[in-house]
């Protein structure tokens, strides 16, 4: 069709990007090039591929498709049921599976949907589940709640109780969690972690689940990826259901999956339940470009290559854990199984918000995160460091000692300018951090630290960018 002949009030709808809003258009190269010249080490993040970002970014966004496949409220999904199934077909291979055996609902736009329309399928309101507390580890959605406020909707609607980490061994107590469940007798055990560097021993889980007539549901989010190379544990030999996210160590897009066991004898309308939770109880349409996304991401989940990934990621953890070990600092755990690693401040006299803070002024990108003992999940004592992304980038272990140097040196920065500051107020830390007129040691370092993390960063390659093209933004600082 000629351009002359579209209608002057649809003429938008095939103007590109850059022409009809070169504002958004300027915030998405400066948070490219902020990837590309930075280091992403959120344990929660990770670099996406080319074709993923492809399939999420592609016309199936238009479609409404509100049901399950051949059980739709719209007309028009006939490629939208084949898409879906393919992508079940995709989850359930990519954890090598039994079809017999497991059901996968791929609707979810989240982990955290995933967890409340999973709780919503196997429990009533306000029966009772169990999962690791906080600051050892576990994640908001598994029940999380103060003295003062129930913070999130799983202990709202549902009455909650955190189990712990050993003290002296810092891993998962479970002797512990068997003896408060004899007391506390919940509908639901929940395993799985968000900051927790260590594996799980399922079997010892199903064995307090069983003896107290508990669903078993892990939530393996931060782990889907190593799940899946066969590289750490698998729950589904022993869960009821597995919920996951799907761009973390899977490497996918932004969503949730939902597998479900469909062989219980007690739960025979397990899959109608999980199913009817997902949609309408607690979403709407699904997203279904993101599907998409994820059956990509899940296709090459099941290729060999993703398998050696894993396994440096892994190696990766393992490689900056025994450096900053080697430079003095107390982990949680003492080191990692996993893709993440723990890091106590306490010792040095530094809280996790001030050292995200500095990082983040030098391009490396953490967070600050509760560390067991914590009374605050706002104000917490330690950092939680991810190498998903930097293995995404192509770095092995040499190259994460390199960055476990950046981060030793950024401590030190750190307590250097909390002494410039004169207190232990955040506040009064960032200004001494970033205020240049004050002429202040701390500040100065904090630059220099800042050119050495670019030109590190800046070397390796991020998927999805090409760097023969991509150039330096407007508005972005200069160095």
């Amino acid at each position: 069709m000629a351009s002359s002949s579209i209608p002057e009030f649809n003429k938008m709808l095939y103007t590109p990007l850059a022409e009809i809003d070169p504002e958004v258009k300027n915030i998405i190269d400066k948070e490219t090039w902020r990837q590309l010249n930075g280091l992403e080490l959120i344990a929660s993040e990770n670099l996406t591929s080319a074709s993923v970002m492809e399939a999420n970014g592609s016309i199936l966004t238009n479609k409404y498709s509100e049901g399950l496949p051949g059980q739709r409220y719209y007309g028009g999904n006939e490629y939208i049921d084949e898409l879906e199934q393919l992508c079940r077909a995709r989850a359930l291979k990519a954890f090598n599976l039994d079809p017999a055996k497991w059901g996968v609902n791929v609707q979810p736009y989240s982990g955290s949907t995933a967890n409340f329309a999973a709780f919503t399928a196997l429990l009533q309101p306000q029966d009772r589940l169990m999962g690791l507390g906080l600051p050892d580890g576990g994640h908001l959605t598994h029940g999380y709640y103060t003295a003062k406020k129930k913070m999130t909707a799983s202990s709202i609607y549902f009455q909650s109780f955190p189990y712990g980490i050993d003290p002296a061994t810092q891993l998962i107590d479970y002797d512990a969690l068997s003896s408060q469940a004899k007391i506390f007798k919940p509908r639901m055990v929940v395993c799985g972690a968000s900051a927790y560097p260590r594996d799980w021993d399922y079997s010892k889980l199903r064995a307090v689940a069983d003896r107290e007539g508990a669903w078993l549901l892990c939530d393996m989010a931060h782990t889907s990826g190593l799940v899946a190379a066969q590289e750490l544990n698998s729950p589904f030999e022993y869960c009821d259901v597995v919920t996951t996210t799907t761009h973390k160590t899977l490497r996918g897009p932004r969503a949730g999956l939902i597998f479900f066991r469909k062989d219980l004898e007690h739960a025979k309308d397990l899959e109608k339940r999980v199913n009817e939770a997902v949609f309408p109880a607690c979403q709407g349409g699904p997203h279904n470009n993101t599907i998409a996304g994820v059956a990509t991401a899940l296709l090459q989940v099941a290729q060999p290559a993703f398998k050696e990934y894993a396994k440096q990621v892994i190696s990766n953890a393992r490689a900056l854990a025994a450096k900053l070990v080697a430079h003095g600092h107390k982990l949680q755990t003492g080191g990692s199984d996993n893709h993440l690693v723990l890091w106590d401040l306490r010792p040095v006299g530094l809280t996790g918000s001030k050292v995200e803070k500095v990082c983040d002024l030098m391009g490396i990108t953490i967070n600050k995160n509760a560390v067991s003992g914590d009374a605050s999940a706002l104000a917490p004592g330690g950092i939680r460091i991810g190498t998903s992304a930097l293995t995404s980038r192509n770095m092995r272990e040499a190259d994460v000692e390199i960055v476990a140097d950046f981060l030793h040196r950024a401590v030190e920065i750190s307590l250097l300018l909390q002494k410039e500051a004169g207190s232990k107020l955040l506040k009064d830390f960032v200004r001494v951090a970033t205020n240049q007129e004050e002429g202040k040691v701390g500040y100065t370092q904090v630059q220099e630290l800042k050119k050495e993390v670019q030109a590190f960063a800046s070397q390796w390659p991020l998927p999805g960018v090409d760097l023969s093209t991509f150039k330096k933004p407007a508005g972005v600082e200069d160095h």
